[in-house]
């Protein structure tokens, strides 16, 4: 299985209010295998945010590197990054960040049009998105006549517009309740299973460290890989 993401050696450091250093990361190495759900465990402020967006082009590592597709991404200057962002990687976070002015239709549409997609053939593939995600009738809502559990679908319908080779989520259950956690992980377990899209996911739900394929813990800045299947097989034994 080939690897679709690593990172090595990567650190971290925020000043504090008083001029005092918080190492977040603390030269943490990585590899991700393509086609898999990874979960990201661990208390709060054991990392897991600060790392998944420096592993999806958004942060800086001080000192390290992330190489996602072969391409080594802080090598890149700023504007080749953020085209890199919006060709390969999909984002969703715990609060959907829909546009409110914007119709479901229209959120999904934005990114397709900076990518260079005309208005129409944004317009077919953000319909063809939805569907995906069960919304196709809730096109002309927005945001704040969706619910909860759906504004966070037309979030992955966004993430999904220029067809990512993977997509990193921090939290996207942690505004939910249980049933719509439940119905979105079912979502996140077919797209990775239809689309052969891979999934980085910072999470606290349990259901979703059940159906991931490799789970990674990170406590005070580093990492400890735990195998998914042992971790699930033994919650259902304990």
């Amino acid at each position: 299985m080939s690897e679709i993401l690593k990172c090595n050696s990567v650190n971290k450091t925020f000043l504090t209010g008083q001029n005092e250093e918080l190492h977040i990361l603390k030269n943490v190495s990585l590899s991700i295998k393509a086609n898999k759900l990874t979960v990201i465990i661990g208390a709060s402020g054991a990392g897991k945010s600060t790392f998944l967006h420096i592993l999806g082009g958004l942060d800086k590592p001080d000192s390290g590197e992330v190489i996602l597709l072969n391409q080594n991404l802080y090598e890149l200057k700023n504007n080749e990054l953020a085209k890199f962002r919006n060709k390969n990687i999909g984002f969703v976070f715990q609060f959907h960040h829909l546009l409110p002015e914007f119709t479901a239709e229209e959120n999904v549409m934005i990114p397709l049009l900076i990518s260079g997609k005309s208005k129409n053939e944004a317009r077919k593939s953000s319909l063809e998105l939805l569907k995906t995600v069960g919304l196709e009738s809730r096109k002309n809502h927005k945001p704040a006549e969706l619910s909860g559990g759906e504004s966070q679908r037309v979030a992955v319908a966004r993430s999904l517009a220029c067809n990512p080779k993977i997509i990193f989520a921090d939290e996207p259950t942690g505004n939910l309740d249980s049933e719509n956690s439940k119905s979105l992980n079912q979502l996140f377990l077919q797209l990775k299973n239809e689309m052969d899209i891979s999934f980085l996911i910072v999470t606290h739900n349990p259901e979703l460290m059940n159906i991931g394929d490799e789970i990674i813990e990170m406590k005070d800045g580093e990492i400890i890989p735990i195998d998914a299947k042992q971790n699930s097989h033994g919650k259902e034994n304990s």
